[in-house]
């Protein structure tokens, strides 16, 4: 998979996952791990006044207020106890806490679908990436020997149909699509049929984003949900919600309200390489307590990744 995704290079030339997590966070560890730097060394120990001082960079970094208080909280109590030694033995124990929160949300294992196609519904607001995504993903699963099929049922923005047949285009990925304005549901219908005809391994869906219109949108996604129960039992066999890193705690709201009618089981996160505030990867797992899939880490078809809790926070602190 990662020769497919990287070309021809040398097998030593070869980015690791942890490398390009460490480079798409660069901007947020500079904000947090140097931050904590600078606050150590004005203190003669770590104290609850030093973590005090922590809070703004925690809260800087996007991890949320919510989050910020659970783990300040847990490392207060080591302070009293005078368990934190250093600034390398505070950088430990946060990175303990939090991984804890990702590893909780990330615990929840993908689905095993049994047959073909798994069908993958992608929703999100306009403007989170999300068509750019569901051309990522196709090359993610194309570059391990996968069949894909791409569904065109963002039939709202005909921009979005244009869109991702470019996406088709580049990754060498078929796309079933209909006229603008189409019925989403019918145009899906048509995709699971071809799919199942071939035997496709997966069927990636993009929906439409027009939140302003909650309510038309929310039944029009439950549609298309029993349009691909009736065709595939057990499908959609996953919903994940493409969030923009880039607007960090302002998506969490946006995030709340597909999740609490589209029925998400994960997350991609895009643009994690274009923000200071990658914390809020933290703050989706424990506020959301949804496991976050895959992060998107620049414009080409090769730059999403799936994601890794433990080489997240190890790229923070690196």
């Amino acid at each position: 998979m990662i020769q497919t995704l990287f070309g021809s290079l040398d097998e030593q030339q070869k980015p690791s996952f942890l490398d390009r997590m460490k480079e798409a966070v660069t901007r947020t560890r500079e904000n947090l791990s140097d931050r904590i730097e600078e606050v150590v060394a004005f203190s003669k120990e770590i104290d609850r006044a030093t973590l005090d001082d922590l809070e703004a960079t925690l809260i800087g970094a996007d991890l949320g207020t919510s989050t910020t208080h659970e783990v300040l909280s847990k490392l207060r109590e080591k302070a009293d106890r005078k368990q934190i030694k250093n600034v390398d033995e505070l950088k430990r124990l946060l990175k303990e806490e939090l991984l804890a929160i990702l590893a909780a949300a990330n615990s929840q294992p993908v689905q095993k679908v049994d047959g073909t196609p798994e069908v993958i519904l992608l929703v999100g607001v306009n403007g989170t990436g999300k068509t750019t995504t569901i051309g990522k993903l196709a090359q993610v699963f194309r570059s391990q020997g996968k069949t894909v099929l791409l569904c065109a049922a963002d039939t709202f923005r005909a921009a979005a149909i244009e869109q991702l047949e470019i996406w088709g285009e580049r990754t060498g990925t078929e796309v079933i699509r209909t006229k603008a304005g189409g019925d989403p549901s019918a145009v899906l219908f048509d995709a699971l049929q071809a799919a199942s005809a071939r035997q496709t391994d997966y069927v990636i869906v993009d929906t439409a984003g027009r939140l302003h219109t909650k309510t038309n949108l929310m039944a029009e996604l439950e549609k298309m949900r029993r349009t691909a129960q009736r065709i595939i039992p057990g499908a959609p066999h996953e919903t994940l919600l493409v969030m923009d890193a880039t607007t960090g705690q302002n998506g969490l709201q946006q995030a709340r309200l597909f999740t609490e009618s589209a029925g998400v089981t994960g997350i991609v996160l895009a643009k994690l390489d274009g923000t200071a505030k990658g914390g809020v990867v933290v703050a989706i797992s424990r506020e959301l307590g949804l496991p976050v899939r895959y992060v998107g880490v620049g414009e080409k078809p090769g730059d999403l990744l799936p994601f890794d809790a433990r080489d997240f926070v190890d790229s923070l602190f690196a």
